[in-house]
C-alpha cells in the first residue's frame, strides 16, 4: 500500500515526563535530530523516514510503542498533509465527560451496578446497542425526570475537554457532540464546552417521570458515522480533514472512517482496530496531534 505523505511521530505524556531517556530510547530506532517540541518535557514531533509502503510506517510506529511500553508516553503517528483538521466530532461518555451518565442516573436510584454491566458489555461490542440501551432504559421506568439535573450536577469533564473545542473552534474547525446517551446530557456539555451542535438520543417523559422508553430513531454507530459523512460534505472539506475521537465499540464506524480517528482510553475492541490511542495523556493530545504547540491552546 502506497503511503505518498509524509508521516509524523508524535510523543505526549503527562506534563513534565517527557525526558531525555524517552529520547534516547527512541533514537536507537529513528533519527531524532529533526525533532520538534510541542510542549517542553510533555509534547513533540519526530519526521519519520519516507515510506513507499505504508506497512513500513506502521511496522516503526508499532516498534516505538513497544520500545516504550513501561513508559508513560502515547505514541501517535499522523500524516503532515491535512494534519490540521478543519471537523471534530467527539463522544461523550467516557470520553469528554469522565463517566458514563446512563449509569450514573442508574445509581441515583440505587441500580447502578445493574445498569453499568449492561454498559460495559455494550461498549465491548458484546451487545447490540439498540438492545442494550432499550433494557437499560426500561429499568429506570418511574424514575423522577429530576433526577436528570442531580446526574449533570455531578458529571465532570475530562482534562482538555473545553481546551480542545475553544482551540479547535479558534482555528475555524466545526465541532459536534455525537453521542449514544441522552440528548439532556449532550446539551448541557455542549454548552459546557462549546460544542457547535450536538445529537444524541430522547428519553421519554411523561408526568416528570421516565416512561422506560427511548423515542425512535435510536443514534446508535451507524447514526455516529452518518452525521461524520453529512457534516464532511455539508463543510464541503476533504474527508481527511476530519477527526473523532471515542471509546466505544458504537465509536469504531467513525473513527475508522475519519481522516483521524482516536481511541480515549478505548475498550479492547476499539484498541485492537485504531492506530492512535490516548491511553496516558489527555485531551489535549487531539491538539498535539494535529500539529499544535501548547502556546496556540485556549486555555480552559
Amino acid at each position: 500500500m502506497d503511503d505518498p505523505m509524509p508521516s509524523i511521530l508524535t510523543l505526549v505524556t503527562p506534563p513534565t515526563l517527557l525526558d531525555q531517556s524517552i529520547i534516547d530510547l527512541i533514537s536507537s530506532i529513528l533519527p531524532t535530530q529533526n525533532l520538534q517540541w510541542l510542549s517542553e518535557q510533555e509534547a513533540l514531533d519526530i519526521p519519520l523516514p519516507e515510506h513507499k509502503d505504508h506497512e513500513q510506517t506502521i511496522h516503526i510506529t508499532q516498534k516505538i510503542k513497544q520500545t516504550l511500553s513501561n513508559k508513560p508516553v502515547d505514541v501517535f503517528v499522523t500524516h503532515s498533509e491535512f494534519r490540521k483538521k478543519k471537523l471534530l466530532i467527539a463522544d461523550m461518555d467516557s470520553t469528554i465527560v469522565q463517566s458514563e451518565t446512563l449509569d450514573d442516573l442508574a445509581s441515583e436510584v440505587g441500580i447502578g451496578e445493574q445498569i453499568a454491566a449492561i454498559t460495559k458489555r455494550a461498549m465491548n461490542g458484546e451487545l447490540v446497542f439498540a438492545d442494550a440501551l432499550n433494557e437499560r432504559i426500561a429499568l429506570l421506568k418511574g424514575v423522577s425526570a429530576n433526577l436528570l439535573e442531580k446526574t449533570w450536577q455531578h458529571t465532570q469533564l475530562n482534562k482538555g475537554a473545553k481546551t480542545l473545542v475553544a482551540t479547535m473552534k479558534k482555528y475555524k474547525a466545526y465541532t459536534a457532540l455525537i453521542s449514544g446517551g441522552f440528548t439532556f446530557f449532550t446539551q448541557n456539555v455542549a454548552n459546557a464546552c462549546g460544542f457547535d451542535e450536538n445529537h444524541a438520543n430522547r428519553l421519554s417523559i411523561s408526568n416528570n417521570k421516565l416512561d422506560g422508553t427511548v423515542i425512535p430513531p435510536i443514534l446508535g454507530k451507524e447514526a455516529k458515522l452518518f452525521h461524520l459523512k453529512r457534516l464532511t460534505e455539508e463543510l464541503k472539506i476533504n474527508p481527511q480533514e476530519t477527526v473523532t475521537i471515542g471509546d466505544g465499540a458504537n465509536d469504531l464506524p467513525m473513527l475508522t472512517h475519519a481522516g483521524l480517528g482516536i481511541g480515549y482510553y478505548p475498550k479492547p475492541i476499539v484498541a485492537e482496530q485504531v492506530v492512535n490511542v490516548i491511553q496516558h495523556s489527555s485531551l489535549e493530545s487531539v491538539l498535539f496531534m494535529q500539529g499544535y504547540h501548547r502556546s496556540d491552546f485556549v486555555n480552559e
